[in-house]
């Protein structure tokens, strides 16, 4: 083994790279968590021993990025399913299975770089700025350059909801860096003549990992039942499967309306929300929905609201402005409330330096060629009359990632609606990685959140982010939901990524003062 070891390009090519990839199958849907404790404190062993061998910083970015590159490689190639819906694109695909992953793979070289003058005669000292280092870079990821929060070490714990329940207090990014901190705490054991501190980050981890799931567990099981809010009002979660084959070859819009009304089966006299998620009218405008009209009419009443994604136009004629929407209509199909998509998809839902690709004869990957145009701001959307009662925040697809920002002010709601479309990633492991950030933002934000997703994961999930009813993507169905938890207000809700930074100056207390006392 100790040849092994000493052998260049094992060590600090092939040993990082599968290193990363092992590191991915502890994400969902996998969720093998035990590789952390494995991974972590042996790529932090490797920086120790490029420490031993005096290399220099380029060799240090070097072992981060092929982590990195190993890392994304296996938890991201779903990407390229996207690519195989037109034939333009196909070429693209091992681009983008490799340019991906080469690009992200940069945030953890800096990681590993940013440890070069690192002293590792002090291990606490070591594993803590380790972990700050690579939460910080972590967070920069997910807000630079438009933000990519993917796949954060944090989801390996998404496998039970009672480790989640601190997100409440602290969010996803103080929770990654505390994570971190908790599979690194082992590389103490890689060192003989530490048995004393051994002893004690063992029962350490004991307590942090035993503390916080017999909190979360307490949260879940003592929730007050009387907080829950029954409504004379249905809420129908929509999942028609609709194959996106089906808008790529002469879409028939008349088809899958009349599939979606009876799918959702509207009872006249009984009050319901029908949500229809994005995708499922991929091929058409709101305003040339009133050519169907008389389907609504003569399946809906006047005691039914209908929510859906569809794309629309600007009001202002010759602006070229279309935008992915997700807007709200009675059974006259008149509009009652519209949200316009903030955070669009680079290359799904925009080009980016459109002339330039366009002359190339290159579309963005959804239906239609014109690039969609992001709207300036999300607000509640309010529907109250005599007989509709409804108060939601509007997310359309990925743009539920993003924590701590999804609406950082206004919490007079208590559902989050999100409306998908996860057919470009086919039967892989994206759709699943996509619903996990739901159950995170419903326990950041302490909210009820309807996901209805056409070739994704439907589902009712609580303020708890316990599952209370779901659809596999490969599943069609609806989901009832006839009463939610009411609103509650959480830390984190109202400090936001705040706590992220509140997180970082106690590590670097911290630091300073094990820094002081570690022999």
């Amino acid at each position: 083994m100790k040849k092994v070891i000493k052998n260049h390009l094992f060590l600090f090519l092939l040993f990082p790279f599968f290193l990363g990839i092992f590191t991915s199958f502890s994400l969902p849907p996998y969720n093998f968590i035990l590789i952390n404790f494995i991974t972590f404190p042996m790529l932090l062993f490797i920086v120790f021993k490029l420490k031993e061998s005096k290399k220099k910083i380029y060799s240090f970015f070097k072992v981060g990025w092929i982590f990195g590159f190993g890392y994304f490689l296996s938890n991201l190639y779903w990407i390229t399913y996207s690519l195989t819906f037109y034939e333009d694109f196909k070429i693209f695909i091992p681009i983008a299975l490799i340019l991906i992953p080469a690009f992200l793979g940069i945030f953890y070289g800096l990681i590993i770089a940013l440890l070069f003058k690192l002293d590792f005669k002090k291990k606490i000292t070591a594993i803590l700025i380790f972990s700050l280092i690579f939460s910080i870079i972590e967070f920069l990821r997910g807000n630079i350059l438009g933000g990519f929060p993917w796949n954060l070490i944090a989801f390996s714990w998404s496998f039970s909801t009672s480790f989640l329940q601190i997100l409440s207090f602290i969010g996803t990014y103080s929770f990654n860096l505390i994570s971190i901190t908790i599979f690194t705490l082992p590389f103490v054991f890689i060192f003989k003549n530490y048995k004393k501190i051994q002893l004690g980050i063992f029962f350490t981890l004991l307590f942090i990992i035993g503390t916080n799931y017999i909190y979360g567990f307490k949260v879940i099981n003592n929730k007050n039942k009387s907080n829950l809010n029954y409504s004379s009002q249905k809420i129908k979660i929509i999942s028609p499967k609709i194959s996106i084959d089906k808008f790529i070859n002469n879409p028939d819009e008349k088809s899958i309306l009349i599939d979606l009304i009876k799918l959702s089966n509207p009872k006249k006299n009984i009050p319901t929300i029908f949500i229809w998620p994005e995708g499922a009218l991929t091929g058409i405008y709101f305003n040339e929905l009133s050519k169907y009209s008389d389907l609504f009419s003569s399946n809906f009443s006047n005691n039914h609201l209908i929510i859906m994604g569809i794309n629309t136009q600007n009001s202002i004629k010759n602006t070229g402005q279309i935008y992915n929407s997700m807007i709200a209509v009675d059974n006259n199909l008149q509009l009652l409330a519209k949200y316009n998509k903030n955070k669009l998809v680079p290359f799904g839902e925009f080009l980016p330096f459109e002339k330039l690709f366009k002359k190339a004869g290159l579309k963005k990957l959804s239906y239609g060629y014109e690039s969609f145009s992001s709207g300036k701001e999300r607000k509640i959307i309010s529907i109250n009359n005599k007989i509709i009662n409804i108060n939601f925040l509007p997310l359309i697809c990925y743009e539920i990632i993003y924590s701590g920002s999804i609406n950082p002010n206004d919490k007079s709601y208590n559902l989050i609606i999100n409306l998908s479309e996860d057919g470009w990633f086919g039967n892989s492991i994206g759709p699943f990685q996509h619903f996990t950030h739901s159950v995170f933002r419903a326990i950041e934000e302490g909210k009820n959140i309807i996901r209805s997703a056409n070739n994704g994961i439907s589902a009712y999930v609580d303020s708890n982010g316990e599952i209370i009813n779901k659809l596999e993507s490969t599943e069609r169905g609806v989901i009832e939901v006839n009463n939610f938890t009411n609103s509650k207000k959480t830390l984190f809700s109202r400090v936001g990524n705040k706590m992220f930074f509140y997180f970082i100056l106690f590590y670097i207390i911290l630091i300073f003062f094990i820094n002081k006392k570690e022999t």
